[in-house]
C-alpha cells in the first residue's frame, strides 16, 4: 500500500523540470498554460532563475506546484502508472495544493491560481525582513517547546513544522530568532536560519489568512474518491467543507508532518511516492521510518525504475 507526498517551499532549483519540459508535449502544455493563467513568464523563471526572484514565495508557491504536477502527469499518462491506487495524497504546506489538485479536487488552473494568490498574501502579511524561519536539529518538538516556554521573556517563537523527531522548523520575528539561535548555540544545539521571504505557520500570517479565507470560500473544489491528510489534523479530510477550513487554518497552523506519516504508516501504508523537485520529504520520512520504502521521482530515470 503507498502514498504519493509532494514537497512544499525549499525545494526549489532553478532549472528543476527541466528534463521533462524538453522530452514531454504535455509538460510543454502545462508549463504554457501556467504562463497564460498568470499573465507572466513562471516558466522562464523555472528554467533560467534568477534564483532570488524563483525564492519570493509569490513565485515559488505556483513554480514547485506546477513541477510536481508536471511530473505527475507525466507518470500517469506517458507511463501508464495509475497513481490513483494511492491509499493517501498528502503534501508539505503547499505541497498540500499539489495534493489535492493531483487528487481531483481541484483543477490546474484554478490551483495555480489560488497558488499565487496564497503566495502575495503570504509575502504581504509583513513586510519583507521582519520575519524568518530557523530549522533546529537534534531536538524533539516537546523539548523544544520547553525551551520556548522557559524563556519566553528573552525570545518568541512558534513551531511551525514538526517534520521529523530532530528536525523541527520555527516562525517568528527576525530579532527573536536572531536571540533563539545564539540561545540554542550557547547551548550546542545546531540550528539554521532557513532561506524563506517570510515566517510561515504562525500568527505572524494573521494578514495572509483573512485574505485567503476570502479566496478558499470562493473556491468549487471537486469531489474525489481519492483520500487526503491534513497538514493541521495529521488524519483524514473528511468532506469538502472540512478541506476549505482546513487549508485556511494551515496558513498559521504549525505542518504535523512526523505524525501524518506515522498516522499512514500506521493505517497500512508501506511506501511513498514524493513527486517533485528535490528529496527532502523522502529523507525526513526515512528519519521518522527506516523500514518503509521510499522513492523520489526527479527524472525520468526515476519513474522508469519505480515499482509500485
Amino acid at each position: 500500500m503507498f502514498s504519493v507526498i509532494f514537497p512544499g517551499q525549499g525545494s526549489q532549483i532553478v532549472g528543476m523540470g527541466k528534463e521533462f519540459f524538453e522530452k514531454h508535449e504535455i509538460v510543454k502544455k502545462l508549463f504554457k498554460q501556467a504562463d497564460e493563467t498568470l499573465e507572466f513568464n513562471l516558466s522562464k523563471l523555472i528554467l533560467e532563475g534568477p534564483k532570488d526572484e524563483l525564492d519570493l514565495t509569490i513565485n515559488t508557491q505556483p513554480a514547485i506546484f506546477l513541477i510536481s504536477y508536471s511530473i505527475f502527469q507525466v507518470v500517469r499518462e506517458d507511463f501508464n502508472i495509475n497513481l490513483n491506487e494511492a491509499k493517501y495524497f498528502a503534501g508539505h504546506s503547499l505541497g498540500e495544493y499539489s495534493a489535492l489538485s493531483c487528487a481531483g479536487y481541484l483543477n490546474f488552473i484554478e490551483t495555480i491560481k489560488i497558488l499565487r494568490a496564497r503566495g502575495d498574501a503570504m509575502q504581504n502579511s509583513i513586510p519583507t525582513g521582519d520575519g524568518g524561519m530557523l530549522a533546529v536539529l537534534g531536538l524533539k518538538v516537546a523539548d523544544l517547546e520547553k525551551i520556548l516556554k522557559d524563556n519566553q521573556n528573552q525570545f518568541e517563537a512558534q513551531v511551525a513544522n514538526d517534520n521529523s523527531d530532530g528536525q523541527v522548523v520555527l516562525s517568528g520575528k527576525t530579532k527573536d530568532l536572531q536571540n533563539l539561535s545564539e540561545f540554542l548555540k550557547d547551548n550546542k544545539i545546531k540550528n539554521i536560519r532557513l532561506p524563506v521571504s517570510a515566517p510561515f505557520h504562525c500568527n505572524l500570517m494573521n494578514k495572509a489568512t483573512k485574505v485567503m479565507t476570502k479566496e478558499i470560500q470562493k473556491i468549487n473544489f471537486e469531489q474525489s474518491k481519492n483520500i487526503l491528510i491534513s497538514n493541521v489534523t495529521a488524519d483524514e479530510i473528511s468532506s469538502i467543507h472540512d478541506l476549505k477550513n482546513l487549508l485556511i487554518s494551515q496558513i498559521e497552523k504549525r505542518v504535523r508532518w512526523r505524525e501524518s506519516i506515522l498516522n499512514m504508516i500506521n493505517k497500512g501504508v508501506s511506501q511513498f511516492i514524493e513527486i517533485g523537485p528535490g528529496k527532502v520529504l523522502s529523507g525526513l520520512v526515512k528519519r521518522i521510518n527506516k523500514d518503509v520504502k521510499i522513492s523520489s521521482i526527479n527524472s525520468q530515470s526515476d519513474i522508469e525504475s519505480l515499482n509500485i
